[in-house]
């Protein structure tokens, strides 16, 4: 209050700032956009380099479950594919197809943080609590759009990649060499199916990734913002940890049945047109599978999917904060 010349007073307006949201997301330049692209690439090929035996004995145990189906052998265990593995093929077998794992990063989980990045600023607002907030369901819409279209860019590195991981099996069942190298692989894809061959299988391809970034990346920043809200974790190791170990599991159980659809479609050979021999589509390839082999089939390597997706979110993200850290950023 301020008092005037006839000792009256009276109220003066102040211009009362308004303070940032205690939570907020380091701001959309070109130069951020750039450096959590290239963070993302280089943790995720260090976290898939300690886990991608995983995905190939995951990978192989799916297509060895349809062939011992066919054939009436008894289902393959996870332990005893990778011991068949090194045993039969080598050590170098369980990392099989690494390349194009590599070569599949710049387009798939680089691309895909970048986007659900973008996509989720409009829909962020502060609380009465001066608190940045996402509501949930725009967190799993802007992953799972994210994802698709990451995946529709990357669909004929996964097509090699799980080529290159079967191969090994393929020889060991007598038939001829398909897959020597990543470039090879492509060129041999080509040659047998045209330009549409390299998108074959990108319906659940798109689907595991839809809800595997949905469930990864969507459930990593819900469960940070709950974490510090309800825990009163400050950013750090242990907020990172719990949160990645709940992406982790939460991807693992939605992404698990289009992961088995997807390298039952991808595998699966052609006759000389191009068309496929065993599942015309995706639809029936679900129908084959709950009608011959249960539904539970859908679920087949969910363990293993989980084994390499808990420690895959945990490096992944704990490498991404630490990254960011280093160059001055705040926390994802």
């Amino acid at each position: 209050m301020d008092r005037d010349e006839e000792n009256y007073w009276h109220l003066r307006p102040y211009n009362v700032p308004n303070l940032p949201p205690v939570d907020v997301v380091e701001p959309l330049t070109a130069r951020n956009l750039f450096q959590l692209y290239c963070n993302t690439f280089l943790a995720a090929n260090f976290a898939e380099s300690w886990v991608f035996w995983m995905d190939v004995g995951k990978t192989r145990m799916q297509v060895e479950g349809e062939e011992a189906k066919k054939t009436g052998a008894k289902m393959p265990s996870f332990r005893a594919t990778i011991q068949n593995m090194i045993k039969v093929e080598g050590v170098r077998s369980i990392y099989a197809g690494f390349s194009a794992m590599v070569a599949r990063n710049f387009l798939f989980n680089s691309v895909r943080v970048v986007l659900y990045d973008i996509f989720r600023r409009p829909f962020l607002y502060v609380n009465e609590r001066n608190e940045e907030v996402l509501g949930t369901h725009w967190a799993l819409g802007c992953g799972f759009t994210a994802g698709c279209i990451a995946q529709g860019l990357s669909n004929p590195f996964d097509i090699v990649k799980v080529r290159m991981q079967t191969e090994g099996r393929r020889r060991q069942l007598g038939y001829e060499p398909r897959v020597n190298n990543m470039v090879q692989a492509f060129v041999d894809i080509y040659k047998h199916g045209g330009l549409p061959s390299m998108w074959k299988g990108v319906g659940p391809s798109c689907l595991r990734a839809c809800l595997m970034t949905a469930g990864d990346v969507g459930t990593y920043d819900l469960s940070k913002r709950m974490l510090k809200r309800h825990l009163n974790l400050e950013e750090g190791i242990p907020l990172r940890f719990g949160a990645s170990m709940c992406a982790g599991f939460t991807a693992s159980v939605l992404s698990t049945p289009a992961d088995v659809i997807k390298s039952r479609m991808m595998n699966q050979p052609v006759d000389e047109n191009g068309k496929n021999l065993y599942y015309r589509n995706s639809l029936e390839c679900v129908r084959t599978l709950v009608k011959e082999e249960g539904a539970l089939t859908l679920y087949k390597g969910f363990l293993p999917i989980w084994f390499r997706l808990g420690p895959f979110s945990v490096l992944f993200w704990l490498s991404i904060e630490q990254l960011r850290q280093w160059e001055g950023q705040v926390g994802f």
